[in-house]
């Protein structure tokens, strides 16, 4: 597998770091995962939980190993240090200065460790006037002004649907990190990256930013193309009270609709700035889908090459005959379902491992390898390093 050999040191907590670590741990890299004493994973015990162990844990951490710590001992501490000379990559999202309290931050560890390729993924960053602001995905989306764009039906701002800063965040820094191993093989040298969550929800978002950085005016949300203000890219309510959607704006994907409507003569409609411009062509549309069920209007687009959807629930997308080609959903031999990785390599694939670890499951096995003998972790396990 691709990362076959790779050693990584996982201090992460909750969705970005672990989503990393877990895509390099289906991708064949040993995940040492270090959990802290009060429970360890807060991942552990949240959501629904399939034969004791939570659906969203299994799904952020199977495959890697777990070591419980508790970092607020000397004994502890120097665990973590030595695992940190070990390994290529570490991944941490602790405050800023918690690292180099427990003598785990990035310029004590290269001085052991020169080819270290150390991640720290934080909310603000690890400098600038918020750096030790606590804050999590909802919180960032507010400061970024993604919230005040993801409007309800009463105009007013509305709850995500996903935890968009935390999962651009793991792709950002996924993509920070097999940089500098990449880097790191022609230099010898690691290398250090600060990821803010908001620096990467603003960086994602140069299509929303023409009219802040040409008219230093904020977008008029209604009026954006991707935000609603094109009929043709749009959500529009069927009969049966399910709904559909239009998804591409370009000009030949609406004549081929407008055509099959009998109404070209609406054609230039779509042309118009968005906005209120359109309308009239999105009243036309959402009376139209109005007068059918969501399955009659999926029957009637089959013959047309244009780009509709309809909007299933998260049950229903899973058994999607598209995601089930693609594999995206495997069973372990449980029976439990699984979200597999997305990417789909020809040679040297990722290759699953179901397992989540049991919480401190690799205490020993970890601390021998580190070279403690028998009696020394005997030692440990009495003076706490293991939270026991």
């Amino acid at each position: 597998m691709k990362l076959k050999g790779i050693k990584v040191l996982d201090l992460s907590l909750f969705l970005p770091g672990p989503m990393i670590t877990q895509i390099m741990a289906d991708h064949g890299a040993d995940v040492i995962k270090v959990e802290p004493i009060s429970g360890g994973e807060p991942n552990r015990k949240i959501g629904p939980k399939r034969n004791g162990v939570s659906v969203y844990f299994s799904n952020t951490h199977r495959g890697k190993r777990s070591i419980q710590l508790n970092l607020k001992t000397k004994a502890g501490q120097e665990i973590a240090q030595r695992l940190a000379t070990e390994v290529d990559v570490i991944v941490e999202s602790f405050r800023p200065g918690v690292t180099k309290r427990l003598g785990v931050d990035f310029e004590t560890v290269k001085t052991k460790n020169p080819k270290i390729v150390y991640a720290s993924i934080s909310a603000f960053g690890q400098g600038g006037p918020y750096a030790k602001k606590p804050a999590h995905d909802l919180a960032i989306q507010a400061y970024s002004g993604l919230i005040s764009t993801n409007l309800g039906c009463d105009g007013k701002p509305a709850m995500p649907g996903i935890q968009s800063a935390d999962m651009l965040s793991s792709l950002m820094g996924l993509s920070g990190i097999l940089m500098g191993l990449l880097r790191r093989e022609e230099s010898g040298q690691g290398d250090y990256l600060d990821l803010a969550m908001m620096d990467t929800l603003i960086s994602c978002i140069p299509n929303n930013l023409g009219s802040v950085f040409a008219h230093q005016s904020d977008p008029k949300v209604s009026h954006e193309r991707v935000w609603g203000g094109h009929a043709i890219y749009n959500i529009y309510e069927t009969l049966d009270r399910k709904h559909i959607v239009l998804g591409a704006s370009e000009k030949h994907f609406a004549e081929r609709i407008l055509a099959k409507f009998k109404r070209p003569d609406l054609l230039p409609l779509c042309e118009a700035p968005t906005g209120p411009k359109q309308d009239p062509l999105k009243q036309f549309l959402a009376e139209k889908f109005l007068e059918n069920n969501q399955s009659y209007w999926i029957d009637w687009f089959e013959d047309i090459d244009a780009s509709f959807a309809p909007v299933k629930s998260i049950k229903e997308a899973l058994k999607d005959p598209q995601l089930q080609y693609r594999e995206m959903i495997v069973v372990d031999k449980l029976g439990n379902g699984h979200i597999a990785t997305p990417l789909k390599f020809k040679e040297e694939p990722g290759d699953i491992n179901y397992n989540a670890p049991g919480l401190g499951e690799h205490n020993e096995q970890i601390a021998k390898e580190l070279g403690y003998d028998e009696a020394e972790i005997i030692a440990l396990k009495r003076n706490g390093a293991f939270g026991e």
